[in-house]
This record gives C-alpha cells, structure tokens and sequence, in this order.
C-alpha cells in the first residue's frame, strides 16, 4: 500500500511540475456570444468552417461584427538552471582527488579476514575471581 502511494504522489509531482512549466495558449472563436470552437495550442475555427447544428439567433455568420475571437496564453514558470562556471584550479583538483580516494577506499574490505589471538587458548577459570575479591558493578 505504501509503495502505492508512493506511486501516486510522484505521478502527481511530475504532472504538477510539468504543467507549471509549460506554456500554452488557448483559443475560442464566439459568434453571438455563444462559443462556436475552443482549441488548445492552434486557432480556433471560424463560423465558415465549422458547421452549425442550430442557427444562430440574432446574427448570421456572414456578419462580421458578432463574431469575436479570444485568446487565453498561460506563460509557465521556468525552472532555475544551474550553471557551474566554477574555475578548477590545482588545490581544487588536488582536493577533489583525495577526497575521491579516501572515500573510494573507505569501503574496501581486507580480503583475508585475520585473526590475530586465534592460535591463544583462553584462560581456565577455577573460581569466580569478582565473588572472591569482592568487586560488584552497582
């Protein structure tokens, strides 16, 4: 359920910065102040091309005066491009190297795992040496 979710919230991200950085525009063409044709990133059709199922009331479409056309251009944000105009100079090369280096063998294991005590027999214990000499952690 957990990584379903998760699914959903990064789809949901991508589409909102998607659509936050995308710029579209958005046409309609009114004829009578009733919308003949919406269209999204071209022009809108005019009364000529586009049929009509009913006619209009107060005006034909050969009069141009109803007729309107309106537009709606959303501009969307851009993101902050990072440039790195940064100068390499010798310390900063020398720096990023070791740097590299250590981190890179940070990570290495020995490839024989040495034991040095193995050979030592531990100690046989006859009595119990904190009862005898009377030292108890409190």
């Amino acid at each position: 359920m957990k990584r379903f979710f998760t699914k959903i919230v990064s789809f949901l991200l991508a589409v909102a910065i998607l659509s936050t950085t995308t710029s579209f525009s958005m046409n309609a063409h009114y004829c009578c102040n009733e919308i003949v044709d919406i269209a999204i990133m071209s022009n809108a059709r005019s009364c000529y091309e586009t049929p009509q199922k009913t006619p209009l009331k107060k005006c034909t479409p050969e009069d141009q005066s109803c007729c309107n056309n309106k537009s709606f251009v959303k501009i969307g944000d851009n993101l902050q491009t990072v440039l790195f105009d940064y100068d390499y100079d010798y310390n900063s090369f020398v720096f990023l190297s070791t740097f590299f280096h250590t981190y890179v063998n940070l990570f290495k294991g020995l490839k024989n795992q040495v034991v040095p005590f193995k050979q030592y027999v531990p100690p046989l214990v006859s009595k119990d040496i904190i009862v005898l000499h009377e030292t108890f952690l409190i």
